[in-house]
């Protein structure tokens, strides 16, 4: 498993945790440099969230408010690309992964945890696109065969996924002869979920269906045809063998009459009733147990379920702004305590270990991220042999001058 380049701890503790590079003598100073530049960036990603918003809007299913001008098919199409990108740029800078093609397809061979099966009908779909973040290795024990055996199982399981649903529009449903249920035609729906295992990425679509496993229908079969045979000996058995020799007359391949009483008749109904009352229990049970693979599906979405649709946007705008603060003031950090031009590679190295040895933490830092973030603001400086980076007095002037500069006007 690639390493993930999520930096598993808060902001204000990386802060904390970015001062023990420094003389106690700085850190007030650091702390202030730290607020200064959280507040641009936080400046910065409040237009890309008004941007997510306005490009959502038109086709947005919870929308509450009213479209000033109505927008065209192409216009519509142009905000859905507009929206795709700056909704994919987002969930890069909030350090999600793409779930490729291949992994959504593995998933569906794959038994679920939960033992739900179920059926996604792909076609309904215009695109489709799944994020993770945070993979980890989790073991889990299982019970299987009624409860008498335990099964330790190890699984990929996923912190947060991100799910982005475009459906077809009206006239594929139409011609389809297919009802929506719980969507709209044309509809983009956006959700994120929480400790997701990778087995189970399917019940995350929309329009999965519960379908009973193969294990399911043997034994629902094998029950029904053991009751079946013990309700035909014990309670139509007389009747059938009358029924049998009757028949065999009118076919003429029996000679003897067969005389029918009334009394014949009535066992014959009243096995009849039972038998069709047994048939009835069955396709009960049946459903019933359709109904419990569809709770423990519901319930489990239930707590797994962040948000939906235009809450999304301000859940993964605040993980992407957390992100760049946090990325840009580690490298900071640790070339103002290494006091010497330092090359990407040996700062990229220098960071990632400091990680692993001080707080068993490995990732994959964004090194040129968090570089390129530190030179648009003027904070590094480069040179041949490295970046340096600019002392903490100066630097807080540049933020300073940066933060007045967006109020300028």
């Amino acid at each position: 498993m690639s390493l993930e380049r999520y930096i598993p701890f808060r902001k204000s503790d990386v802060v904390s945790m970015c001062q023990t590079l420094l003389p106690t003598e700085e850190h007030a100073s650091f702390n202030e440099f730290a607020e200064l530049f959280s507040s641009i960036i936080h400046f910065e990603y409040h237009k890309r969230l008004e941007l997510l918003k306005d490009n959502y809007a038109p086709f947005d299913p919870n929308a509450d408010t009213r479209n000033l001008t109505p927008l065209s098919e192409n216009d519509k199409l142009a905000c859905q690309k507009r929206f795709a990108q700056a909704f994919s740029d987002i969930l890069n800078a909030a350090n999600f992964e793409r779930i490729t093609d291949q992994d959504l397809k593995d998933v569906l061979s794959e038994e679920s945890l939960f033992k739900v099966r179920l059926e996604v009908a792909f076609d309904d779909f215009a695109e489709v696109v799944f994020y993770r973040r945070g993979a980890s290795q989790k073991d889990e024990t299982l019970r299987t065969w009624w409860g008498l055996k335990k099964q330790a199982i190890r699984f990929t399981n996923y912190e947060r996924v991100a799910v982005f649903i475009r459906f077809k529009d009206e006239e594929y449903f139409q011609h389809a002869k297919k009802t929506p249920l719980g969507f709209e035609p044309g509809s983009t729906i956006i959700k994120l979920f929480q400790n997701v295992p990778k087995a189970d990425l399917e019940m995350l679509f929309p329009n999965s269906e519960v379908r009973m496993r193969p294990i399911d229908k043997v034994i629902i079969s094998a029950s029904a045809a053991v009751g079946g045979a013990v309700v035909l000996v014990t309670k139509l058995g007389t009747s059938i063998i009358l029924l049998v020799a009757l028949l065999s007359y009118w076919l003429g391949l029996r000679s003897e009459g067969v005389e029918f009483s009334q009394q014949h008749l009535i066992s014959l109904g009243l096995g009849l009733a039972v038998f069709g009352s047994f048939i009835f229990k069955e396709w009960t049970k049946f459903k019933n147990r359709k109904i419990k693979f569809m709770k423990a599906l519901s319930d489990n979405l239930y707590f797994k379920n962040l948000d939906n649709n235009a809450g999304v946007f301000h859940t993964l705008v605040d993980a992407a702004e957390e992100e760049d603060c946090k990325e840009a003031i580690i490298a900071y950090s640790f070339l103002l305590n290494a006091g010497k031009p330092q090359s990407a590679d040996e700062l990229d190295n220098a960071i990632e270990s400091w990680f692993e040895h001080n707080y068993q933490c490995t990732l994959d830092f964004e090194i040129s991220d968090a570089l390129a973030k530190l030179e648009r603001f003027k904070l590094v400086s480069k040179q041949k042999d490295g970046y340096t980076a600019l002392p903490l007095k100066h630097a807080k002037t540049q933020l300073d001058n940066l933060w007045d500069n967006f109020f300028q006007y």
